[in-house]
């Protein structure tokens, strides 16, 4: 049984991370259109509203749901709860925190309130990155990760990340 659960539990994992990954891009692509003219500004507004709202609520809600119940089975049937894993619920709590925000973000723009800017977005955009890699490397190696290695790697991922936004935003500007 543990095995099924596992299987089903990975494929809501892998649908709620689609949808966190894809959400703020549409979110970048909202704050962006605010700053076209009318009537491009309305119509990529609407558009881009309706898409958000159907990945968020059709999709990425349904996958967090399922999500959490095929992992807290999964958790039930584990034999014991090792330290890895403690830390890799800890992760978790941070994605579904994650998942608030970007919920709270959708409820502004619902109402026409458009608070980020699109560079601002994607930085948030990396969030849901840092956290399934760090995921990932804790499901993965377990206790043979070590700390100073495992927070050394995260740090490079975040200079990365970062560095590439940066290099993103001056291509950008020079068009």
């Amino acid at each position: 049984m543990y095995f099924y659960v596992k299987a089903i539990h990975i494929i809501f994992v892998v649908t709620w991370f689609a949808g966190l990954f894809y959400l703020p891009r549409l979110l970048v692509y909202l704050a962006e259109a605010q700053q076209k003219n009318e009537p491009e500004k309305n119509i990529l507004t609407a558009q881009l509203l309706l898409m958000t709202k159907r990945l968020w609520y059709g999709i990425t809600w349904p996958s967090a749901i399922l999500t959490l119940i095929f992992g807290g089975w999964m958790w039930y049937l584990y034999p014991a709860t090792p330290s890895w894993l403690i830390i890799k619920l800890i992760l978790v709590v941070l994605l579904y925190a994650y998942h608030g925000s970007l919920q709270a973000i959708v409820s502004k723009h619902a109402k026409g309130l458009f608070p980020y800017t699109g560079q601002q977005m994607r930085i948030w955009n990396e969030v849901p990155t840092l956290l399934l890699v760090s995921v990932v490397m804790l499901v993965v190696v377990k206790e043979n990760m070590s700390l100073v290695w495992g927070l050394v790697g995260l740090l490079a991922l975040i200079v990365l990340l970062m560095s590439a936004i940066k290099i993103y935003k001056n291509i950008r500007q020079k068009k």
